[in-house]
């Protein structure tokens, strides 16, 4: 087992090709962030008000993950992925980083948008996670970035 991990939440697919090209570039484990209740297109139609990805996100609820890492506690570092909605993480990524211990550990949150950037994501973000939460870094990745850009962020965090 790696002391790194690389957990994500995809929603189209470009955040799982990341996350996979990211945890093979420095030898993390894997681990994908699955809703209890998946997650239909329809849901993801971000025009229509009434989309559950819409509710979500202003009624800032959590969201029921099905999954979990049995041995959280074995990483030092936890590289976390994500599609951006609405400038900032998905509700689920929230969800995900309550569900956890992350005291001691470094956090870097990473991304994918097909328009926006991470802006400041990692502000919004840390006051809704209790405990001592470290993310020490974030960054907007394009499907197309080499390994190499992969692999140079990822060792640049720990």
């Amino acid at each position: 087992m790696s002391n790194r991990l690389v957990a994500y939440f995809s929603a189209g697919g470009v955040t799982a090709k990341v996350a996979e090209r990211l945890a093979a570039a420095v030898g993390a484990d894997l681990s994908e962030i699955i809703p209890t209740q998946p997650y239909s297109e329809k849901d993801l139609k971000w025009t229509n008000p009434l989309a559950r990805c819409n509710k979500e996100k202003i009624g800032k609820k959590d969201v029921p993950i099905k999954n979990r890492i049995s041995k959280m506690d074995q990483y030092d570092v936890v590289y976390v992925g994500f599609p951006i909605w609405y400038y900032s993480a998905p509700n689920i990524i929230v969800t995900f980083l309550k569900l956890y211990d992350f005291s001691g550990k470094k956090i870097a949150l990473f991304a994918t948008s097909g328009g926006s950037d991470i802006g400041r994501t990692a502000e919004k973000i840390r006051p809704l996670i209790p405990g001592d939460v470290n993310i020490v870094a974030s960054k907007l990745f394009q499907p197309t970035d080499g390994d190499e850009i992969l692999r140079a962020w990822a060792e640049s965090v720990g």
